[in-house]
């Protein structure tokens, strides 16, 4: 009776792993994820070699909305970008005012500093199915302005939701 009961005390245990190792890959692969962020580009709200947990799940139900921080798939390397234009929004910074349809849009996440160095651009619309990003270091971003251009939704993977690393500056990222 013992050897039975053994044979059934680790099944039970390999059931359980295996459980739980499937729950873990659901959830990694359809809600949330992990993702470094690599560069100074949303400093400061977000700092180079700090890891974030991503939100998947968000942009399923849902469409991005102007504020979001964004992780952006693309070939070579994910990018960490703020939402700043949603679609058919016409985007012009003049000197250190950013102008959303006309009407100046106050950037309460960026430092007078950041914003004194943003530059000028536009007036440009933004297509369909598109988004305009931009980093929150500006200076020094590569973005909707400069190399990145446009971003389509389907490039949008996720929304950034938690600091997790380093573990004394756990904090929400919005």
């Amino acid at each position: 009776m013992t050897e039975r009961k053994k044979k059934n005390e680790w099944f039970e245990w390999a059931k359980a792993i295996i459980i739980a190792v499937l729950i873990a890959l659901f959830l990694r692969t359809f809600l949330f994820a992990t993702s470094i962020v690599d560069g100074e580009s949303m400093d400061p709200t977000l700092k180079d070699g700090e890891r974030v947990i991503f939100n998947k799940f968000v942009y399923l139900v849902g469409e991005p909305e102007r504020g979001d921080i964004v992780i952006i798939e693309r070939p070579l390397k994910n990018y960490v970008k703020r939402v700043i234009g949603l679609p058919g929004d016409t985007i012009e910074i003049n000197g250190s005012s950013l102008y959303i349809n006309g009407e100046k849009y106050e950037q309460t996440f960026l430092s007078e500093e950041a914003e004194m160095q943003t530059g000028s651009y536009g007036p440009i619309e933004v297509p369909e199915d598109n988004y305009f990003v931009m980093g929150d270091n500006r200076a020094i971003s590569k973005d909707s302005r400069n190399g990145l251009g446009f971003i389509e939704e389907d490039n949008i993977i996720g929304r950034s939701e938690l600091i997790i690393f380093p573990f004394d500056e756990w904090s929400l990222t919005r």
